[in-house]
């Protein structure tokens, strides 16, 4: 940052108002003399006055010839202009009415080589005399825009007129950088040791754009093409630094006609015929660097896979990337370029070849699937190559394999959003159906005793649809969109409530070892979702370990993370902090290598026909995910799984909300054991069936009951009617929702309590309810649930409006 000293400020103190001071001073002795020698007081005012005035009037006739050049100057906070400028990722710069320059940022004297002043600035072409009558615009009509060519491509310019006088110029540049990927990382290596290091060999390389005009270049080519250094190559065209005879032969201008003649190559590296150029000039005299061991050591330094082949459509060389990426071994390379693909893409690449082998065309890609690889498809970029001797094309292979792994992460990604959304609709409606079955099961048992012959089967369907419910649990639990309950726990507390449990599952071939660490952090979780997950692990585990026939061992252990291997597995992945993970293993015989990335998605399942719903993963995955934690599988064939865990550790503070929450509900609980209740209930539900059995369940627990089917009939149901006691509504029905219905209730009725029910996850729609004082209450639920939750939020309601 520069900033120019604004020196002789005129003051407005010193050329108006001090003027006016001295006048009528002045104005003020005369009258005194005056009044002396006339004795008269009014002369004597009156010539004050008169005094007054024509020192008024002169001044304004001063100020009223003062031209522009001298209009009052503004003292402007040129620290807070620098402040604010460094801000911005633009080279910007402030000029003065005198067109000196008065602040300047970092990015300027980047974009600039220095501090030059606009528009006198080191652009290619006119673009100075461009900039100039920009600037002249922006002085006439406020604001002035040009492109232009600068020392490291394209430069967007931006004039605009400013200041409390408008007596600045606010100059912006915005320089266009090289996009993303190769081109980029190219432009950054040229400058570096790749340069270095392709100089060394011989080799001069440049990249420059479509146009020809240079982006960035080694040393030795900057060094060869302008010797002097008085002139930058930098956002020049490369062309008017090379002459060619009329024999074909190229040289540096700077050099002369005998001069060694260089040998140029062009690398394409894109399709886009707006995409760089990698430019390699190699003298092509032996001594001096030769040409094949030029063209070899640009080869081999690429960052990128790289062939020749010649015109008989055999490999001449590659370098190591290339190699690499093709999965052979660069000393003994296949004769063909089709030897590296699958049978059906031989003939594709083959014809590609001998068309570029005989035409001028300049690039393409081709999609091929690699031999020992044939599930990930590649890129393949086929190029015209001149002047490089035998090899008729240039070869460039892309290694995908991050880019297919994030394009797989991303297929799961979107495949379990979309299965989840369709989870949350079925689970919703299936809800709503098990909710009439529960109840009405609930009600018929309250008629019939253990000994009648109805009750048995009566509870068989209860159970029945007890199961069914946890299956919809498990859709929203896998699809993220489960309603979770967290508590602050330890992890050892939730392996102990299961391990009773775990070890009637193992039977008795397979034995159960448990670890805990020392000083495990605790974590913010559901426990009876962590137990499911639990569960779900050690079942899978057994029938991996059973499903040979053998025995085998299942290890469940708790233990503090250290921060090395959270940086092992990637802070892109897992983000640094304090973790405490849960590891369950097994002496199975593995998960193969091809299975290992598929057994988090949905409905995948290895096990026979009948054996397995595929939902028993992807549920843990989902669990983990929404608790805040990350699940990893690791497995060697033949040396059994290990699923480890990371959630984060909670912090401790504010006691959790939810905790309270839950303990307030249970002493609510044990204040008052008795469902039973007086008051006037609003009951909103458009399922029918829903209604009904909660419309019934709620008048036994001694409740009036108001009941609709909808908001608009629960508006028109409230006309007329005293407040009721509570509301419990539906928040997804047709023409007005719950929520809706809410805020409308409670502009009648302020602080109404609600009580809300739903099939969908509770998480899932408050992020839709902005509304204070609701509870929740999911489906399915039974008559006791919804007596209890209507209790509870009437219990709360009477402690509010108490203190307690």
């Amino acid at each position: 940052m520069r900033l120019a000293s604004i020196a002789g400020k005129r003051r407005w103190w010193s050329g108006g108002i001090g003027a006016l001071l001295i006048a009528i001073a002045a104005g003020v002795l005369a009258a005194a003399l005056i009044l002396w020698l006339v004795h008269d007081l009014r002369v004597a005012g009156g010539f004050t006055a008169t005094a007054i005035v024509l020192a008024g009037v002169g001044i304004a006739l001063l100020h009223a010839r003062r031209g522009p050049g001298d209009a009052v100057s503004v003292s402007y906070d040129w620290e807070l202009m620098r402040v604010m400028a460094e801000a911005s990722s633009d080279g910007i710069a402030i000029t003065d009415r005198g067109g000196r320059l008065v602040c300047a940022n970092d990015r300027y004297e980047h974009l600039f080589a220095g501090f030059p002043t606009p528009p006198s600035l080191p652009l290619a072409g006119d673009g100075a005399s461009e900039l100039e009558v920009a600037g002249r615009v922006a002085w006439r009509d406020g604001r002035a825009s040009v492109t232009l060519k600068g020392a490291v491509g394209a430069i967007d310019a931006t004039i605009t007129r400013a200041g409390q006088q408008q007596d600045v110029l606010v100059w912006r540049f915005a320089g266009r950088t090289v996009s993303p990927g190769l081109p980029a990382r190219l432009m950054d290596s040229l400058d570096g040791l790749l340069g270095a290091q392709l100089g060394a060999a011989g080799v001069m390389a440049a990249l420059i754009t479509a146009e020809g005009y240079v982006i960035a270049a080694n040393p030795v080519l900057r060094t060869r093409a302008a010797p002097s250094g008085d002139v930058s190559i930098l956002g020049e065209d490369l062309a008017r630094f090379l002459v060619e005879d009329q024999g074909g032969t190229v040289r540096f201008v700077s050099e002369g006609v005998t001069a060694n003649p260089l040998r140029l190559v062009q690398i394409p590296l894109a399709e886009d015929a707006d995409a760089p150029i990698l430019v390699a000039l190699i003298d092509s005299e032996p001594g001096l660097g030769g040409s094949g061991d030029g063209i070899e050591a640009l080869l081999m330094l690429m960052p990128f896979g790289v062939a020749l082949v010649d015109r008989e459509g055999r490999f001449l060389q590659m370098n190591s990337a290339f190699a690499r990426a093709a999965d052979v071994d660069a000393a003994a390379p296949p004769i063909y370029p089709g030897d590296l693909v699958v049978r059906e893409d031989k003939s594709a690449v083959a014809d590609a070849i001998r068309r570029f082998a005989s035409t001028a065309s300049r690039s393409t890609d081709l999609a091929v699937r690699l031999k020992d690889h044939p599930d990930e498809p590649v890129a393949l970029s086929i190029a015209a190559a001149r002047g490089l001797g035998d090899a008729a094309v240039l070869l460039s292979l892309k290694d995908n394999g991050e880019e297919n792994r994030l394009k797989r992460e991303v297929a799961q990604a979107t495949k379990m959003q979309a299965v989840g959304q369709l989870a949350g609709g079925v689970a919703h409606d299936f809800n709503n159906i098990l909710t009439a079955i529960i109840g009405h099961c609930d009600l018929m048992l309250m008629r019939h005793s253990p000994g009648d012959s109805d009750y048995d089967d009566i509870q068989q369907i209860r159970a029945n649809s007890n199961r069914a419910a946890s299956l919809t649990r498990q859709l929203l639990a896998f699809s993220r969109q489960q309603t979770l309950r967290p508590q602050v726990l330890q992890l050892p507390d939730v392996v102990s409530e299961v391990s009773n449990l775990l070890r009637r599952l193992m039977g008795e071939t397979v034995t159960m070892e448990v670890k805990h660490g020392r000083d495990l952090g605790p974590v913010r979780a559901d426990p009876g979702q962590l137990e499911q997950v639990v569960v779900n692990l050690a079942v899978n585990a057994r029938d991996a370990m059973l499903s040979t026939g053998s025995s085998g061992k299942l290890t469940i252990q708790t233990r503090s993370v250290p921060i090395a291997e959270i940086r092992r597995r990637g802070s892109d992945i897992v983000p640094l902090g304090d973790y405490t993970a849960l590891e369950i293993s097994d002496t199975g015989t593995g998960i193969p290598a091809d299975v290992l990335p598929k057994i988090f998605e949905p409905f995948f399942t290895t096990k026979e026909v009948g054996k397995g719903t595929g939902l028993g993963l992807s549920t843990v995955y989902g669990i983990v995910k929404q608790s805040g934690g990350f699940i990893f599988a690791d497995s060697r064939p033949g040396q059994g799984a290990t699923f480890t865990i990371y959630l984060p550790v909670h912090t401790a503070g504010v006691p959790d909300a939810v905790t309270v929450a839950a303990q307030a509900k249970q002493a609510a609980r044990h204040r008052s054991g008795d469902l039973w209740g007086t008051g006037t209930i609003l009951l909103v539900e458009d399922e029918d069936m829903v209604r009904a059995v909660a419309e019934r369940a709620l008048a036994r627990q001694g409740y009036t009951v108001l009941a609709a089917e909808n908001g608009e009939a629960a508006m028109e149901l409230m006309q007329g009617v005293d407040r009721p006691t509570l509301v419990i509504s539906d928040v997804m029905m047709p023409l007005m929702d719950g929520p809706t219905l809410a805020r409308q209730l409670r502009k009648i009725h302020p602080n109404i309590p609600i009580l809300f029910m739903s099939g969908y996850a509770e998480e899932q729609l408050r992020r839709s309810i902005d509304l204070d004082n609701v509870a929740f209450l999911p489906k399915p639920f039974s008559v006791q649930q919804l007596a209890e939750a209507t209790r509870d939020v009437l219990i709360a309601e009477e402690a509010t409006k108490t203190g307690a």
